[in-house]
């Protein structure tokens, strides 16, 4: 058998984890399995690094940021290397040129292409594990980029496309897919398996265990996944295309505090306004959530949208350049403080009255909302983060999710 295996950050955050890793490893390879390992940066790397060029230059250009947060994963891989090899296991640590993980030229968020594998190939012919850097790639112009936060897990499931592996496991430091974050709801229920399109619902609202795209690609190339704890041995969530179990209403409560809200008021209450304005954001590559634009009154309408925390600044200073030429709005708004909280279950699609039932959990516990995004199988709603925790164990108990 062929596995793919992903650690993430906490599983190798140091020497003593580095060595569990390594013993994991070691037990598929004995077996006779051919093993590649991809690994993120150890334990909050990313976030040292990051702070590291804040305080150098907190305008630095995207590509430089990509050349420095890459040096994270190139760390972990050769320790862990170094690591199999004091154990007597043959490996080679392999980073995003040495592959080649081709992707597109958007630093930061670059998608992967395409992923050359006849060295990976080579290396596992010459009874090798092979340790690949997660999180990069290299584009067009030779530079390194970035996948976007948890971007290793999308390297994890190319890898097992372009490689047609029997296995995908993604290994993080909780025991699998649960019904909401156990250590915001302590009686969430973990799930025995989940369906691709429930994951990439719950993985884009802000679960955290799996990288949305790495869920998109792995339903895309049919490629079955395990989330597994590094910590322990339990079984995990399979992630695939059909379960077995009837489906339950809900599946999951997610939550997303890296939200802000941008309200542009007083916008011309005519038609291409809401074009204008959006296409400005999809120019810098700014992806935009929610959107609720307000009934016209006195010929001006207003506008309110989320976006990540992460691109707030670089969104309001791209509308507020625009503000009085082809915007002509009165003024534009920013809200950091709220969050978004989220059900999802493709069991609601023959169900009536589910969004009633989350918003009647709400009231029940004086939470207000700001705004209301729905799906077939999703329904959102943007609240002050402050009434996140309160929020989300409302919801999962009027479920009755534990």
């Amino acid at each position: 058998m062929l596995i793919v295996k992903k650690f993430g950050g906490t599983s190798v955050a140091d020497k003593e984890r580095i060595f569990n890793v390594a013993g994991r490893i070691i037990e598929d390879y004995k077996k006779g399995n051919e093993v590649v390992v991809v690994l993120s940066a150890m334990g909050k790397q990313t976030d040292v690094l990051l702070a590291q060029a804040k305080e150098i230059n907190p305008y630095a250009s995207k590509r430089e940021i990509d050349m420095l947060l890459t040096t994270g994963e190139q760390i972990s891989v050769s320790l862990m290397a170094m690591a199999l090899d004091s154990l007597g296991v043959p490996a080679v640590s392999l980073n995003a040129f040495q592959v080649a993980m081709h992707t597109t030229s958007v630093y930061g968020n670059a998608r992967l292409k395409r992923i050359d594998s006849e060295r990976i190939r080579n290396e596992l012919a010459n009874k090798k594990v092979v340790i690949i850097t997660g999180f990069q790639g290299i584009n067009k112009f030779d530079d390194y980029t970035t996948l976007g936060r948890g971007g290793s897990d999308t390297t994890a499931v190319a890898l097992a496309a372009a490689l047609n592996a029997d296995a995908c496991e993604i290994y993080t430091d909780v025991d699998g897919v649960f019904t909401a974050d156990p250590r915001l709801v302590p009686n969430a229920k973990k799930l025995d398996e989940i369906t691709y399109d429930e994951m990439l619902e719950l993985a884009s609202l802000g679960a955290g265990v799996l990288h949305n795209r790495s869920v998109e690609m792995a339903k895309k190339y049919g490629v079955q996944l395990v989330v597994r704890s590094s910590l322990n041995l339990s079984e995990g969530t399979v992630v695939k295309e059909e379960v077995k179990m009837e489906k339950m209403l809900i599946s999951g409560v997610a939550a997303d505090k890296n939200t802000a809200r941008i309200a542009v008021i007083g916008l011309e209450d005519q038609p291409g306004v809401a074009f204008k304005l959006f296409n400005h954001l999809a120019k810098y590559n700014i992806n935009v959530d929610i959107i609720l634009q307000s009934v016209g009154r006195d010929g001006t309408k207003d506008i309110s949208f989320t976006v990540s925390e992460d691109s707030l600044e670089e969104a309001a200073r791209i509308l507020e350049r625009h503000r009085q030429g082809s915007l002509k709005c009165q003024k534009i708004d920013v809200e950091k403080s709220v969050a978004k909280v989220s059900i999802v279950g493709a069991g609601m699609m023959s169900n009536a009255g589910v969004a009633a039932k989350m918003f009647e959990a709400l009231y029940d516990v004086g939470v207000n909302i700001k705004m209301i995004s729905t799906s077939e199988i999703r329904v959102t709603v943007l609240i002050d983060e402050i009434y996140v925790e309160k929020a989300m164990r409302a919801v999962h108990d009027k479920f009755s999710l534990n």
